[in-house]
């Protein structure tokens, strides 16, 4: 089955694709293209469940991450169905952190912080050793 049917270009949208999502009709997107692996779930060797779950998005990732050999990759030619149109697939969005907002502690109030978090614990234990001197038996 090759891209083109009578010379012409086949190009799907990612909808025409993700409707070919089940163990007898299953088409998948790599690489720009689509591939119709129905007769290959038997047999790859991941499983059928794993190619399934790559149904109806861009399994580009997927398939990469795997790390197929050449062999692989040259198997595919005969599954190819044609082409995906790459505005139908929705852009992956990279996260990025809110901004967050500049804050300009000035140097006074850094110093008194700094001597807060001295005196206070040492209140504390200034307390606590009253407390102990007053409250011990003769």
């Amino acid at each position: 089955m090759g891209s083109s049917k009578g010379g012409k270009r086949v190009v799907l949208t990612l909808s025409d694709v993700s409707k070919h999502n089940t163990r007898e009709d299953c088409w998948l997107v790599i690489a720009g293209k689509v591939y119709n692996v129905s007769t290959f779930l038997e047999d790859h060797p991941g499983g059928d469940e794993v190619l399934l779950a790559s149904t109806g998005k861009d399994a580009t990732d997927d398939f990469e991450d795997v790390g197929h050999s050449s062999t692989a990759r040259a198997m595919m030619d005969e599954y190819l169905v044609g082409e995906i149109d790459g505005s139908t697939i929705p852009t992956k969005k990279k996260f990025v952190p809110p901004k967050q907002p500049y804050y300009n502690q000035d140097k006074t109030t850094d110093f008194v912080i700094r001597l807060l978090q001295f005196l206070v614990p040492l209140g504390i234990l200034g307390v606590a050793v009253g407390v102990r001197f007053y409250t011990k038996d003769a």
